[in-house]
């Protein structure tokens, strides 16, 4: 692919604009955000807030600890971390630098002050308001499909931004429609690897980062730590085990910052860690090494748009998928494996329900890992799943194509029945 194309430079933003830090689990980080920015605006310290929550942001913040709160979880918590020690100009790291004192001034604020959630359902998967009161005084900040659009600010009914909603689109952000397979393979074969560099030395480092100390440490199940005792320490089982432990590490609490991809901390720690662990495992370049991230990324980020940011699909099978790709090219596969990896895997996996973000998330990406790795396995011993096998269909795009309407359509009413098991409805 040509420097002058314009997918070229489409690519290299989509990894730049997905591939950010998140301290923290990525929807009370959005949470927090939001609460900190009405929290600015309010320009004093609310004595009542109200959340409005869509049920897929219930979903995934009812159940995951809030870094940098010493342990407190679920959404009053992580509205109360913004308010209070949050730093808005950093976006998803809104809460990475707090102090003691702040800590303590959110127990303080959750015990004296008046926290109401609401459940809001504007047909809108992903959306959070946030609104903050102060005597008469009140400001209001939402944001609506990614973690940090914020479409409306406002202050006392002065509307100081507001930007219309065009239902599920994300406005701002670089078309996710040019992605597709064999554009992405030309793309990371011909890429100018200075011009990615940057975005995925950031990712491995962080990644690898909080990947071994969930191994080091004691975190929610210790999928990494139970994997390894149970199967040993081949390339397999330590690309899962490292993956899970990143997870696990993230879910419960570890202060570590993240490299995200699709907005969520677990698919960037599944699309990169197994990865690595595979190219040190085969002693491969960082030029090798740099190339294959990128088509992990690109690769679950591809399948992830047409499912959407959050859906009752768990978005560990598509980044799993993406991993299996990036394994596949360090293991000198060509276009057809890795075509067949990733269709080979989702066919394996798809229907893997996301029941919120908690400790569950780090069993569920060793076996999106495991997916992708025996995807590739299968293709190279001569098997494969074929046109007419379930939702696979004839060609790459197409099966993953199918994949989005299952999980964007056809699991709807499975994301609200999990939504009202998980608030007790």
């Amino acid at each position: 692919m040509e420097k002058s194309n314009v997918k070229y430079g489409a690519y290299v933003k989509i990894l730049e604009e997905e591939l950010k830090p998140a301290m923290g689990c990525t929807e009370p980080i959005a949470l927090a955000y939001a609460a900190a920015m009405a929290r600015k605006v309010l320009g004093e310290m609310p004595d009542k807030v109200v959340i409005g929550a869509s049920g897929s942001i219930i979903k995934n913040v009812k159940s995951v600890i809030v870094p940098n709160t010493d342990h407190l979880k679920g959404i009053p918590a992580a509205a109360a971390a913004g308010i209070v020690g949050g730093d808005p100009d950093k976006e998803l790291e809104v809460i990475a630098s707090v102090t003691p004192e702040q800590i303590a001034g959110m127990r303080e604020f959750l015990a004296n002050t008046d926290i109401s959630v609401e459940y809001v359902d504007n047909g809108l998967t992903f959306e959070i308001v946030v609104t903050l009161y102060k005597g008469e005084s009140y400001s209001r900040v939402r944001i609506v499909n990614y973690h940090t659009n914020i479409v409306l600010i406002e202050k006392n009914g002065e509307k100081l931004k507001e930007v219309a909603v065009e239902g599920e689109s994300e406005e701002g952000l670089t078309d996710r429609s040019l992605l597709n397979m064999e554009d992405i393979w030309d793309f990371i074969n011909t890429v100018d690897v200075e011009d990615v560099r940057p975005v995925l030395e950031r990712q491995m480092k962080y990644n690898m980062a909080i990947a071994e100390e969930g191994m080091k440490g004691n975190y929610g199940a210790n999928i990494g730590k139970v994997l390894m005792e149970m199967n040993g320490n081949d390339v397999r089982t330590r690309a899962r085990a490292m993956a899970a432990a990143g997870s696990d590490a993230r879910m419960n609490g570890c202060e570590l910052p993240v490299i995200i991809n699709s907005g969520s901390g677990n698919q960037g720690i599944t699309a990169s860690v197994p990865v690595v662990v595979y190219a040190r495992e085969l002693g491969v370049d960082d030029d090798k090494l740099y190339r294959a991230l990128a088509l992990s990324d690109l690769t679950a980020i591809c399948q992830k748009t047409p499912i959407g940011r959050l859906s009752a699909y768990c978005g560990a099978v598509s980044a799993g998928a993406g991993a299996g790709a990036g394994i596949a090219y360090l293991n000198g596969g060509g276009f057809d494996e890795v075509a067949h990896t990733i269709v080979n895997a989702v066919a394996i996996l798809s229907g893997t329900i996301c029941d919120g973000a908690k400790a569950s998330c780090a069993a569920k990406i060793a076996e999106a890992v495991d997916a992708g790795i025996l995807g590739y396995h299968m293709y190279i011993r001569g098997q494969q799943f074929y046109d007419g096998d379930g939702i696979v269909t004839k060609g790459v795009d197409n099966t993953m194509k199918n994949v989005g309407r299952l999980a964007r359509e056809g699991m709807k009413a499975t994301n609200t029945e999990i939504i009202n098991i998980m608030i007790g409805r």
